[in-house]
């Protein structure tokens, strides 16, 4: 079973190469982030069409997350992070597919930091702690899946002395990103690639795709019941260079 995490970044304008990506490859689940869409202009007819029972939470030009199952619709659980009611950004929803429990997450990026921006990314990512202490406990298998906007080390960023400054490196977010894997957490890639150099992020400027100037901030974390069933973890990093893409690629991980 392939479960995905795919930053779309606007899904209209990327719906031509997400229906290529799904019908070439054909995952069993996706969890998309950035729709950029509101909640009545999901394509849901074209997501059917493909093959595809949805869920989404959809939000005016920003932010925005979905789940996609292949074979039986998911069960919405939540579509709110817990632990502030008055946090109206739509970066989180859950649901069960099959007895796979799934988080599909848009970890706020957090720049300008220091400032308000970094605050609120701060304060989010200490929620999905207090929130992933409860679902890593779990008998049955679970899957964070998301765009994180965390370079969790060195290894994970071209030239990380450029990043020393930035959100998704400062020593404040690795160290809550820390502070959640050692709840028992697996990074599925990680696990499966220790030491290679694999990015899931590619810039538009400066040809960084090109010559492969990126970043690993898509991250499917696993629960010990779901690291039981690893078969693999990669990245479809040749749909970064199709025309018009997202900036970020599929990244995957393959249970049994």
């Amino acid at each position: 079973m392939r479960i995905v995490t795919y930053n779309i970044n606007g899904i209209t304008a990327r719906l031509p190469n997400l229906l290529r990506w799904l019908d070439e490859t054909k995952p069993d689940v996706v969890c998309l982030q950035e729709l950029k869409a509101p909640q009545d202009k999901f394509p849901e007819l074209d997501i059917r069409s493909a093959g595809y029972h949805a869920i989404w939470h959809g939000q005016k030009s920003w932010n925005g997350v979905a789940i996609l199952s292949r074979h039986e619709p998911p069960v919405e659980v939540r579509r709110v992070l817990p632990g502030d009611p008055e946090d109206l950004h739509s970066r989180y929803i859950e649901a069960t597919v099959g007895d796979l429990l799934i988080g599909c997450l848009y970890l706020p990026n957090g720049n300008p930091a220091p400032g308000p921006k970094f605050d609120y990314k701060l304060q989010w990512m200490e929620r999905l702690i207090v929130h992933g202490a409860e679902l890593v406990k779990s008998e049955r298998p679970v899957i964070l899946a998301g765009d994180y906007n965390v370079i969790p080390t060195p290894e994970d960023v071209y030239k990380p002395e450029r990043w020393v400054d930035d959100a998704l490196f400062r020593v404040e977010t690795r160290e809550a990103f820390g502070r959640l894997m050692s709840q028992g957490w697996t990074d599925a890639i990680r696990a499966r690639h220790p030491g290679e150099t694999i990015y899931t992020f590619w810039d538009y400027f400066r040809n960084a795709y090109e010559r492969d100037a990126g970043l690993r901030i898509d991250h499917l974390l696993l629960n010990p019941a779901a690291v039981s069933r690893l078969v693999d973890a990669r990245v479809d990093r040749h749909v970064r260079g199709w025309e018009r893409p997202s900036d970020h690629a599929p990244t995957w991980v393959e249970l049994r």
